[in-house]
């Protein structure tokens, strides 16, 4: 594919998961155009990500800020397709399962465009997440599906989807080899002055968590009751929604007042969140991105949630699902404070990248991705 392509961000997760696809991009001097949609727009969640990866800036920001689904997702059709009609786009590249991917590959649909769909085939089997919607659906109208795991792979085929499926691995695992070396260098440490395996670390943000005060209730009483009966310090990275849902319900000084918990925020970027996550004892998190992140690093995680789309984490014993009430997540803190790794990661070999664009582009598929996974987990990473 000789033509000018479009790569479409517009979140963390997407930005940290396509930044070693964009470098790849600019070491091989393609024709392609950076769109961020502007859906993240805070410090830590969007630019830092940018420093962090050396990236260029983005060719163009739609702006389309926050709100409802349907008023972010109308926001993204409507501006994305006037610039890429303007850019003589020929195919675009989406990842992921947010409102910008999904804008992104409806888009694409819409103008009969080829649409490659990275992290392909990631299944919870819970329509009322939004998320599981938005990948759904891109899956069903992309051309090219670069899925990470075997898993993925199956859960295509499953939906009757088998053309333009290629087995790739995760991009995480390049990004993670990418800031590894450095991550000992990162300030929060020194400035939180934590000892390797001392402490837990948390994030929360999903919306079916954070919006219901009742489910978030429970979550903090597990919480409280993780804290007194381990004994550990939770470093938490507070992501602005959870911070806003916790003011509106009146309980931002009872989260703070949780015994060792100490508040991060603004959020903290890619780079220390890596870095703190290396280092924990534990990581208690309602983000997919992270069940993966801890799984590549080889540190147990716990899940608050009551199914995950990356069912692989689970069957390796490199992840529990705690769900949302207290002894849930007691239960699910105690048994992976006792697990013992490495665990051989199911993500690949550190080059999904490289892979991606050259099966996106027309090359030659290079090796299976597979073909490594009897190492150790950091080898996957080309560390």
């Amino acid at each position: 594919m000789g033509k000018r392509f479009a790569i479409v961000v517009g979140t963390r997760p997407e930005i940290i998961k396509m930044a070693p696809v964009i470098r790849e991009c600019e070491a091989r001097g393609l024709d392609y155009r950076l769109v961020h949609s502007g859906q993240h727009y805070d410090y830590a969640m969007d630019r830092a990500i940018f420093e962090r990866f050396g990236l260029p800036e983005p060719h163009v920001n739609l702006g389309v800020g926050s709100g409802s689904h349907a008023a972010v997702t109308a926001r993204i059709l409507e501006r994305l397709e006037t610039y890429l009609l303007e850019e003589n786009i020929e195919a675009v590249l989406v990842h992921g399962d947010t409102n910008t991917t999904l804008g992104g590959a409806l888009v694409a649909a819409k103008l009969n465009l080829p649409l490659g769909h990275v992290e392909a085939g990631l299944r919870s089997f819970d329509r009322t997440m939004p998320e599981e919607i938005n990948r759904v659906l891109t899956d069903h109208v992309s051309t090219h599906l670069f899925a990470p795991t075997v898993e993925a792979v199956a859960n295509l085929r499953r939906e009757g989807i088998v053309q333009g499926v290629h087995l790739t691995g995760q991009t995480a695992v390049d990004a993670i080899a990418y800031l590894l070396p450095s991550l000992g260098n990162s300030p929060v440490l020194e400035e939180q002055q934590l000892e390797p395996r001392s402490y837990l670390y948390l994030t929360l943000h999903r919306q079916e968590n954070t919006d219901d005060p009742k489910r978030l209730d429970l979550i903090l009483q597990g919480l409280e009751r993780t804290a007194k009966q381990f004994g550990l310090p939770i470093i938490c990275s507070l992501h602005p929604r959870t911070r806003r849902r916790l003011e509106d319900y009146g309980w931002y000084e009872r989260f703070r007042e949780i015994p060792g918990m100490r508040v991060l925020y603004p959020p903290v970027d890619v780079f220390d969140s890596l870095a703190l996550q290396s280092r924990a004892a534990l990581v208690l998190t309602d983000s997919g991105g992270l069940q993966e992140e801890a799984c590549i690093l080889g540190v147990p995680c716990v899940t608050l949630r009551e199914n995950t789309e990356r069912p692989e984490t689970l069957e390796i014993g490199a992840n529990r699902l705690a769900g949302y009430r207290p002894e849930g997540i007691v239960q699910a803190v105690s048994e992976m404070l006792a697990v013992q790794g490495p665990w051989n990661h199911p993500y690949g070999d550190g080059q999904a990248s490289r892979r991606i664009l050259d099966l996106f582009l027309g090359s030659a598929a290079p090796q299976d991705p597979r073909s490594r996974q009897d190492r150790h987990p950091m080898e996957h990473s080309g560390i």
